[in-house]
């Protein structure tokens, strides 16, 4: 077992990166993968399990509260880490974020000494959170993260300025009070200025390069 600032770890390391949309959650993941130079890290989002709506209309479906807690198979996450725990392979699903629908492929992955799971709801969900040995939380303004979203939605997921505001008002920010905002008390550590905090990145790359070495 290694220490994370004191705290004991099990093998796999399973770091969880949380913060609110757009935060820098995926780009702090990224910049850890490539200061670590190894192909020994497997790097999970909690996107990945929203619930196949294939049965029903495409009008009911973009009506669904994607940041609510129920829009997700945190079920299905739950069981994937405890199989790697175990050291045994998952197949994750993929998510076509344009039909809100599962696609019929899923990627296959097999265990390693480190798994990053991002999300933003992931510290908001005890059974979950209890299975990371390391949470991190990033924080950035409120502000940013919208222009991050909206850029993100129009460019990668077919929205359109409006329903991408929409849908901010409506949904993200209500959910992002009740349920993200509160979940950061849970965190190791909180990494503000976003995923490219250095000094962050540094002392968490400096901790998971030494269990790596042990592993």
């Amino acid at each position: 077992m290694e220490e994370f600032d004191g705290k004991a770890l099990t093998l796999p390391i399973i770091i969880g990166i949380a913060g609110g949309t757009g935060s820098g959650k995926s780009t702090f993941s990224r910049e850890l993968i490539l200061r670590l130079r190894t192909g020994r890290i497997l790097h999970l989002s909690h996107d990945s399990y929203y619930r196949d709506m294939s049965d029903r209309p495409f009008e009911e479906r973009i009506k669904v509260n994607f940041d609510h807690p129920d829009a997700l198979e945190t079920e299905l996450l739950i069981q994937h880490l405890i199989d790697l725990r175990a050291l045994k392979p998952i197949d994750v699903p993929i998510y076509d974020f344009k039909t809100h629908t599962r696609v019929p492929e899923v990627q296959h992955f097999e265990p390693q000494p480190v798994v990053l799971v991002e999300g933003i709801l992931i510290f908001a969900i005890p059974e979950l959170r209890e299975l990371f040995d390391v949470k991190l939380f990033v924080d950035t303004d409120a502000d940013l993260r919208f222009m991050r979203r909206l850029k993100r939605d129009m460019q990668e997921r077919g929205r359109t300025i409006e329903s991408v505001y929409e849908q901010y008002l409506d949904k993200v920010r209500p959910m992002h009070e009740a349920f993200v905002e509160p979940s950061k008390r849970y965190a190791d550590l909180i990494v503000p200025r976003g995923g490219r905090n250095t000094v962050a990145l540094d002392m968490v790359t400096a901790n998971i390069r030494s269990h790596l070495l042990s592993a």
